[in-house]
Formats: structure tokens, sequence, C-alpha cells
């Protein structure tokens, strides 16, 4: 064997070894590279089987799951930890989470965001009052109602009924709430003493104006403003009519569409009603939203 061909066989593994290296160098240089995302979250609740949260940030003006998870009775995270794209999450502005159908049809975040923050060097402090949630904080509501029964005509049985207005005479609103975002809506509610669980009194947008049932009212129109008669229909658990005295009003915001029959854990107004109470006299609506609000950090 010539010196030449000795020397070209002897060459080839260093120019094997040499290419390779090159090619992985290039292929960890340009492939993606994951940083990791942490929840702490405090005041959500279990959505049960039907939904499940989901956390988006904003890459090019545009959202970008970082995952979903379920939180359980006891307030705890399925999942408080994401792999989400390095330069994605460095990039990001700000961080989202909603509340997603389960199975869900669509790759878009739903109208139901709930908590938002805007990333301040790593961490974004999230929020039902940001403006990519549902904008207040209700820190600024407010309500009274009455115990009557209009709908039926007759000055009878009237402490098994809950109307959200003031008087006396010309009825005014009882309620001063926020307008809410798109894919949000009130709910009325009563705790009757006795019975399984909280009935529902109407769901509504406006406190100007009825809500949008009464499937327990009697057959006269009630007044233009959210609230019910227990007097027909009673569900399993109830009797109508009813006493309202020592009972429990409430204001809930929920989700639209709404995945469970229970009240939201958003409650930014509640009221006792009175052992003594009495038809058609205005009574308050406590605020107490401020210590019950969800809130968290998203870090990156």
């Amino acid at each position: 064997m010539s010196v030449k061909n000795l020397i070209a066989i002897l060459f080839l593994p260093f120019i094997f070894l040499t290419g390779c290296s090159e090619d992985d160098t290039t292929m960890n240089s340009t492939a993606p590279q994951n940083g990791t995302l942490n929840l702490s979250l405090t005041g959500l609740e279990d959505l049960g089987s039907a939904a499940l949260y989901e956390g988006w940030i904003m890459v090019n003006g545009s959202p970008v799951s970082t995952g979903t998870f379920s939180i359980n009775s006891s307030g705890q995270l399925s999942k408080s930890s994401f792999d989400v794209n390095l330069n994605d999450l460095n990039n990001s502005p700000a961080f989202i989470l909603s509340i997603e159908p389960n199975p869900d049809p669509s790759t878009d975040p739903s109208d139901n965001k709930i908590l938002a923050g805007d990333f301040s060097g790593n961490t974004a402090a999230l929020s039902i009052n940001h403006s990519v949630a549902l904008g207040t904080d209700f820190s600024s509501a407010s309500g009274k109602y009455i115990i009557a029964t209009p709908t039926d005509g007759e000055m009878n049985n009237e402490l098994s009924g809950v109307w959200f207005l003031t008087l006396p005479a010309p009825p005014g609103a009882g309620l001063n709430l926020p307008a809410l975002p798109s894919g949000w809506e009130y709910e009325g509610w009563v705790v009757v003493p006795g019975a399984s669980g909280p009935l529902s009194t109407g769901k509504f947008t406006s406190a100007t104006g009825s809500d949008m049932s009464a499937p327990y009212s009697g057959s006269m129109p009630g007044p233009p403003f959210p609230g019910e008669d227990l007097l027909t229909n009673a569900p399993s658990g109830f009797t109508f009519p009813t006493n309202l005295q020592n009972g429990t009003v409430v204001i809930s915001v929920e989700p639209k569409p709404d995945n469970s029959a229970a009240p939201f854990v958003l409650k930014p107004l509640v009221g006792g009603v009175p052992s003594d109470a009495m038809d058609h006299v205005n009574y308050d609506l406590t605020n107490q939203s401020i210590s019950n609000n969800p809130m968290g950090t998203a870090t990156r």
C-alpha cells in the first residue's frame, strides 16, 4: 500500500467524527428550548368534570396555551408547573387564565377569562380586575332586597319571595353592579332554612330589568327587576310557599355557559335575612368581594 493511500485511510475517521460533531452542534443550536411557567393560585373552585382551567400567554398579539389543569375541593391544582417555549415565555407581556369546556372543541380561549396579569420582570400578579379578565374587583357593588310575593296578586305568603328592588314606590333598582364582559352573567340565590341547598332566583345582566326565568312565580307579572316568588313548581327538597326568615340571599357571578347548577365561587354580595324580617321592607346586602376574590401569581 502506498504512503498516500495509507494517509487517506487514517484520515477518514477524523473526517467522519468532525462531520458528526458539526451536525450535532447545528441541530442543538436550532432546537427549541423550553422554560418553566409556575402558577400559585387561591380562591378558585373545583369545576367538576365538565370544565378545566387553561393558561395562556400572549405571543405577538395572539394567545398561546400553556396547558390545562383542574382544582380539587381543597383548592389544590392538579398541575402547577408547565413547560413552555422559552422564547415565547420570555417575550410574553401577560398571562391569562380561562375556563374551558371539557372536552374543548376549540383551540382558542373562551370568553370565560377569570384571571389575568401583566408580567413585571418574571412575575405576573393575577387578578379578576385585569382588563382582559372581568375588569372589576366588585368593590363598588352594593345591594338591597325586599321579601314579598307580588306575582300571586294577593297579600299572603309574603315571606316566600325575594326581589332586588328598593321601596317606597315607585320601586327602584336594588342592585348597584358593574357591567360584565362577554362570557359572564349575574345570578340571584336564596338559601331557604331547612331546605336541601341554594335555589336560583334567576340569571340577569342588568339590575334594571327582569331576570331570564321565573319558574317558581305566580301567574301575575313581577316587577321589572331581578327576583323570584317561591310559590309553584317546587323542586325536590323544597316546599312552597316557604318562609325566608333566617335564610340567606346571594348575588353570584357565573360563567356563561355555566358549568354547574350551584353558585360559582364569585359571590360579591351576600345578606342574611333577619329572623324577624317583614315583607316590603328593604334589607341590605353585604359586599364581601375583596376578601373572597380569586388571585394568584404566574412566574417564569
